[in-house]
């Protein structure tokens, strides 16, 4: 039975013309994703907030994803209220400079009010809004949505500070060389803050789930949902923990060595592999026409 990874029709002639030498790559964007969790108060183990892209989007139409998005670059540019950990901190964290993560953080926390609605930030250090409903944040949302309002401009409008304690980074993947739409995605775990709640705020999905990890990963198993090697991947990964705090404890010790798919030449067939994640290895012809295995 064929699981529910998402492979572009487009994917093999692009690799195939990769190998030969005929695409050239286009540089990646940096970009954040969060897995957002709560404790169901039946008990078990926590389910992750998941949203499913419409079928019209030219990028993983139909699969489903995190809320994430790429970076807005006026969150290198200012100085953003900050709490939690460093920005130097977060730098050897995520292997870049301090811009480019004040930058990465803020796309995390950006992107996740955005699309769910749901905001890591508060009036002081150590606490966090408890409701972000209502037509006055509902506007500035939009606002930052459409890229009028800086995120900075956002905070220091609501005298709120970011609160980068309540991120733990989970892992990094770099969208294949052979892809047109390429991202340097770095994911994010965190916990849905008390008095808040998700809803679909996103013009790119069609609809929005918590669902325990096991379950979304048994439904892909069966062809029932469609993702992107990404995000089985990492919902894998969150099946052994009993609570989000568990989850958020592990984040630290992760290693975030980007993962970047391979694809080479052998016996006649071009072989495409992510390394670390064998069960997304495909096997393609070199022979224009020939789908994958």
């Amino acid at each position: 039975m064929a699981n529910g990874q998402w492979f572009p029709q487009d994917w093999p002639e692009r690799i195939r013309a990769l190998a030969d030498g005929t695409l050239t790559p286009v540089t990646p964007k940096r970009a954040a994703t969060v897995m957002l969790l709560k404790d169901p108060r039946d008990g078990g183990t926590p389910v992750v907030h998941m949203l499913r892209r419409r079928a019209s989007m030219a990028f993983a139409g139909g699969a489903y994803a995190y809320p994430g998005g790429g970076v807005d670059p006026r969150d290198d540019e200012r100085q953003v209220r900050w709490a939690g950990p460093t920005r130097a901190w977060w730098a050897e964290r995520l292997g870049v400079d301090g811009a480019a993560a004040q930058a990465i953080v803020c796309a995390a926390v950006r992107e996740t009010y955005e699309e769910a609605g749901v905001l890591l930030a508060g009036p002081t250090p150590d606490s966090v809004v408890g409701d972000t409903t209502g037509d006055d944040w509902e506007a500035d949302r939009a606002a930052v949505a459409a890229r009028e309002l800086s995120f900075a401009e956002f905070l220091d409008r609501r005298g709120l500070v970011l609160r980068s304690d309540l991120l733990g980074a989970w892992t990094r993947w770099i969208t294949p060389e052979f892809e047109s739409r390429r991202y340097d995605t770095w994911f994010f775990v965190a916990a849905l803050p008390e008095g808040q709640r998700t809803r679909n705020a996103s013009t790119e999905a069609d609809r929005t789930v918590w669902i325990r990890p096991g379950e979304a990963a048994e439904r892909y198993d069966k062809g029932e949902l469609t993702m992107m090697p990404p995000t089985i991947a990492t919902l894998r990964q969150l099946m052994p923990y009993g609570s989000a705090a568990d989850a958020l404890a592990a984040a630290p010790g992760r290693d975030l060595t980007p993962v970047l798919a391979r694809a080479r030449l052998a016996d006649g067939e071009v072989v495409l592999s992510w390394p670390g994640h064998d069960e997304f290895t495909k096997h393609i012809p070199t022979a224009a026409g020939g789908g994958p295995a």
